[in-house]
């Protein structure tokens, strides 16, 4: 069963620029295989407001999931990036999804 996981971030709408910046640098990492690879989007017509952050990636169960998790907060690069970014931010949460295959 294969599990979708989201990382939802919502920052200060007047600091949208500082923490995209800090998130291409995240994106960075992950093309040089640091940091797990992830696909990053922003709403245009969704629940969520403009000022949010979704990245999310694929995983083959939720051990996996997990891992990946335990990776990110393992790393002493996403620790740093991270560390600067959450001054920018008003709330962050992980979701988890079964992706269905029928």
């Amino acid at each position: 069963m294969a599990i979708i996981v989201r990382i939802i971030q919502r920052f200060q709408t007047g600091k949208r620029k500082e923490f995209m910046e800090l998130e291409k640098q995240f994106a960075g990492l992950e093309q040089q295989g640091v940091l797990l690879k992830g696909e990053r989007m922003t709403p245009l017509s969704s629940r969520e407001p403009g000022n949010t952050l979704i990245w999310q990636g694929k995983f083959r169960d939720m051990g996996a999931a997990q891992d990946a998790l335990r990776h990110f907060e393992n790393s002493p690069d996403h620790t740093r990036l991270y560390d600067e970014q959450k001054q920018y931010m008003e709330d962050t949460w992980v979701e988890f999804y079964e992706s269905l295959d029928f």
